[in-house]
C-alpha cells in the first residue's frame, strides 16, 4: 500500500488477521509473498512497516523477514496519539 511518512512517499507493508486466526503462521506466510512480489515482480526498491510497540508478534514477523528498525512516530487516530515503530527493509538487504 502506498502511504507517506513526514510527507515522504513510501510503500508500505500491512496486514490484519481475526484474532481466532492467529498464530498460525499465515501473517509470516502473506507477508512474506507481498515483500517477494514487491521487490520481485513490482520493482520496489524498499519497503516500510509501521508498527505498535505493543504488537510484539508483528515486530517478530518484520524482524524474521529482515526489517530493521529505523524509528519511531505517532499516528493520530480519531484524535487520540498512538505510537508507532518504524521498519524497514531495502531490496538489497533482504
Amino acid at each position: 500500500m502506498d502511504s507517506d511518512l513526514d510527507g515522504d512517499p513510501i510503500t508500505e507493508l500491512g496486514y490484519i488477521f481475526d484474532n481466532e486466526v492467529w498464530g498460525n503462521g499465515y501473517a509470516s506466510e502473506a507477508a512474506k509473498a507481498l515483500v517477494d512480489f514487491a521487490f520481485d515482480e513490482s520493482g520496489v526498491d524498499c519497503l516500510f512497516c509501521t508498527i505498535r510497540p505493543n504488537n510484539t508478534a508483528s515486530i517478530r514477523v518484520a524482524q524474521r523477514l529482515g526489517f530493521k528498525r529505523t524509528g519511531e512516530y505517532t499516528k493520530i487516530y480519531n484524535g487520540k496519539e498512538m505510537p508507532h515503530l518504524i521498519y524497514k527493509l531495502s531490496s538489497q538487504e533482504r
